[in-house]
C-alpha cells in the first residue's frame, strides 16, 4: 500500500506540484544560506597581520623582529584567510624566537614562536658575541656581572717621539654591554663583527682591562696614555 501511494505521488498531478514546492523550498533555504554567508564575508572588516617580507631564520629574536624592519609588513587579511594563532601585534614576539624557518609571504603565527633562552636572543642582526679571558684586576675584581656596563681599555706598545717604542694604555671601546660572565671569562656585545674582530685582535696581541661604569655615564674622547701622562716626563 505504501509503495502504491509514493507511486501516486510522483505521477499525479498534485504530487508534481508538492514536489515542485518542496524543491523550490530547499532552493530557497539554500539561497538565504549562500547570501548570508556573502554578506558576512563582505561587511566583515580584513584583519591585520603580521606577514613574512623575507625569509625569517629558525633561532631568530622576537625581540630582534619587533624592533628592526624588513622581516614582515602589517597586512589586510580577509577574515576567512586568517591562519589560527595568527600575530596581530609585534609585542607578542618579546622574549621568543623562531622555532623554524619562515618563508616569505607567510601570515607570523604563535605556534612559529617559542620562548628562548640562547645568548642570540639579546642581539640584533649587526651585533656579536664575543668572550675575553681576563685575571681578577682586569675585570674589576670579579664585580663584573651580566648586566654590567664596561669602558673597553687595551696597553700595548706605541711610537713615541724619535721611533722610540713605548708601552700605552688606549681607551678602545665606551659602553659596552655585558652579556655574561663566568670565571675569569667575560662574554661582551659587540656593535658588529669589525667591532668583534677588534677585540679578538687585543685579546691576542696585547692587555685587556675592563672598567666598570654607570649606566648614565658620559662618553668622553678616547685618551690615550703614555708614560708622560704618568710622569710628566
Amino acid at each position: 500500500m505504501e509503495n502504491i501511494s509514493s507511486s501516486k505521488l510522483f505521477t499525479t498531478r498534485q504530487g508534481t506540484i508538492l514536489l515542485g514546492v518542496i524543491a523550490a523550498v530547499i532552493a530557497a533555504i539554500a539561497l538565504l544560506v549562500y547570501l548570508n554567508h556573502y554578506r558576512n564575508s563582505v561587511t566583515q572588516p580584513p584583519l591585520k597581520v603580521l606577514v613574512a617580507v623575507k625569509t625569517i631564520p629558525k633561532g631568530t629574536s622576537g625581540d630582534v623582529l619587533a624592533k628592526a624592519t624588513g622581516f614582515y609588513e602589517v597586512a589586510q587579511i580577509p577574515k576567512g584567510q586568517v591562519e589560527s594563532g595568527a600575530i596581530t601585534d609585534s609585542s607578542t614576539l618579546t622574549g621568543k624566537v623562531a622555532l623554524q624557518d619562515i618563508s616569505p609571504n607567510s601570515q607570523l603565527t604563535a605556534s612559529q614562536f617559542g620562548a628562548g633562552t640562547g645568548i642570540e636572543q639579546q642581539l640584533s642582526p649587526t651585533q656579536r658575541a664575543v668572550v675575553v679571558s681576563l685575571g681578577s684586576p682586569q675585570e674589576v675584581g670579579g664585580q663584573i656581572s651580566t648586566g654590567s656596563h664596561v669602558d673597553f681599555w687595551v696597553t700595548t706598545s706605541g711610537q713615541g717621539a724619535g721611533g722610540v717604542t713605548r708601552p700605552i694604555a688606549r681607551l678602545l671601546f665606551q659602553n659596552m654591554y655585558v652579556i655574561g660572565t663566568n670565571g675569569g671569562n667575560v662574554t661582551l656585545r659587540a656593535n658588529n663583527p669589525k667591532q668583534a674582530g677588534q677585540i679578538i685582535y687585543a685579546s691576542t696581541n696585547a692587555s685587556i682591562w675592563l672598567v666598570l661604569r654607570n649606566t648614565v655615564s658620559s662618553n668622553i674622547k678616547p685618551p690615550v696614555v703614555g708614560a708622560a701622562n704618568v710622569t710628566g716626563g
